[in-house]
């Protein structure tokens, strides 16, 4: 099969062929349709990803078709529609059986712990626990939006962020990830405040429906401004971006007893960890909480908004590439991303 393939971090993948893969027990092969590129990608490109063995595949946005299926697996055959989350747990232990399979103990990332969907076709692993069955009127594209971006958004602002109609809430980062959270936040009843340096960012925001945008670039003081807006802070605040600046941001911008919802990752190797402003914690009885991914039995809920129309995923896709295009893709994340998702149509 053909997949897009790096032999040292850093270094420019390339299109390879590369031998096809087989089911393991419990496990299916996925052929992909369609797959995201994801700034965790880059990350994992650039090595600061540990669990990355070389040679590598990257990809763990996406929706395709079952090709073949391991011993063991009841629920799926060939030819079903299927994506996944980016996170396959285990099945078994003490977090999954408590419904969390989203910080599984045992966790398999396709293109993280093994090679990913940059490529004619991607291994699931525990297929009973991890696939999400695909309904008719979701197309591949808008299915491989899903997988990681914004089903994590779905999870930070609901379940996580536990918004409520009428409440401010504030998105710091307007990438895949916080355009997802704006789109799903509304949806929710809330007033969302966007932010980003990128015009044409908080521009799609105002269309996924943000009542108040604001250039970080041109405005001094952030939580200051939404602290004016929202007469004394945002009820929550999500760090969508990751990094010092918007988390401290998105700390300092929420009201007393705000809650903080940290969803960009912060790797220690592209940076080191940044300082928290804990007398603010303390002080004004702030919570802040991580969110990471979505467990598989928890897509139901989200896949009914989009199948009403409440939740338009499609719309944020901005660009559609072909695998070949793939690493230059991945290499010009090392600047700011283009506003909304780019897409891989891998057939």
């Amino acid at each position: 099969m053909r997949a897009v393939l790096y032999e040292a971090f850093g270094e420019l993948p390339t299109l390879a062929e590369v031998a096809d893969p087989a089911p393991p027990p419990g496990g299916v092969v996925v052929t992909v349709e369609a797959t995201g590129v994801c700034r965790s990608d880059w990350h994992g490109w650039r090595g600061h990803d540990p669990d990355i063995r070389l040679p590598h595949v990257p990809g763990h946005e996406f929706a395709g078709v079952v090709a073949a299926v391991g011993a063991g697996v009841r629920d799926w055959h060939p030819g079903d529609r299927v994506t996944t989350p980016f996170i396959c747990a285990c099945g078994t232990c003490p977090a999954c059986l408590a419904g969390d399979q989203q910080v599984c103990y045992r966790q398999h990332q396709p293109g993280f712990t093994h090679w990913g969907s940059f490529a004619d076709q991607v291994v699931v692993h525990q297929a009973d626990i991890n696939l999400v069955r695909l309904p008719p009127a979701v197309a591949f594209a808008e299915a491989a939006t899903l997988g990681c971006r914004f089903a994590t958004s779905f999870r930070a602002v609901v379940t996580q962020g536990r918004t409520r109609p009428g409440t401010w809430l504030a998105v710091h980062g307007c990438g895949g990830v916080g355009l997802s959270a704006v789109m799903i936040a509304a949806a929710s009843g809330a007033r969302v405040i966007a932010v980003d340096v990128n015009p044409a960012a908080l521009d799609l925001a105002t269309r996924f429906g943000a009542s108040v945008t604001i250039n970080a670039r041109t405005t001094p003081d952030v939580p200051a401004a939404i602290r004016d807006v929202t007469g004394g802070g945002a009820h929550v605040s999500l760090d969508a971006l990751g990094s010092a600046v918007t988390m401290t941001a998105s700390i300092e911008s929420l009201r007393r007893r705000g809650r903080h919802v940290q969803v960009g990752l912060l790797p220690p190797a592209a940076g080191g960890r940044p300082a928290v402003p804990m007398e603010l914690v303390v002080a004004h009885e702030l919570e802040i909480v991580g969110s990471h991914g979505m467990a598989a039995h928890a897509y139901p809920q989200m896949m009914a908004m989009i199948e009403t129309g409440a939740l338009r995923p499609a719309e944020l896709i901005t660009h559609e590439i072909a695998l070949p295009d793939a690493p230059a893709a991945l290499a010009a994340m090392d600047g700011p991303a283009p506003a909304g998702f780019t897409v891989i149509k891998v057939r």
